[in-house]
């Protein structure tokens, strides 16, 4: 029954990537947001995900040096007839997201234009 019970708590403990990719995406998506909502003076704006991946360590990366294993996530955010897009990068393992990059597309024209 013990062996049992360790074994169930080791396959729980071991998340593949996607699982936590899937998991930190309503984080990601919530400060994309909030950023977003700031920036484009909306509090109103909404976030939807456009694109995510992870970003792994290079293979020659010395483990002591390495920088976490991320998860990159696009996200746009719109509301009051503006737009921005936002990449949001979270460590797989840890927390706290950051939300980086935006482009307002508010006054653009169809050739994106100002």
């Amino acid at each position: 029954m013990i062996f049992t019970i360790a074994a169930t708590i080791t396959v729980t403990g071991c998340q593949t990537q996607q699982q936590m990719m899937d998991q930190q995406q309503p984080d990601a998506r919530h400060v994309a947001q909030r950023r977003g909502a700031f920036e484009l003076n909306c509090p109103a704006a909404t976030a939807e995900l456009l694109s995510q991946e992870i970003v792994a360590q290079p293979l020659f990366a010395i483990a002591q040096f390495a920088p976490p294993q991320r998860a990159e996530y696009t996200v746009g955010v719109s509301g009051c007839g503006k737009r921005a897009t936002y990449l949001v990068v979270c460590p797989l393992e840890g927390t706290g997201c950051i939300a980086t990059g935006s482009r307002d597309m508010t006054g653009l024209s169809s050739d994106g234009v100002k």
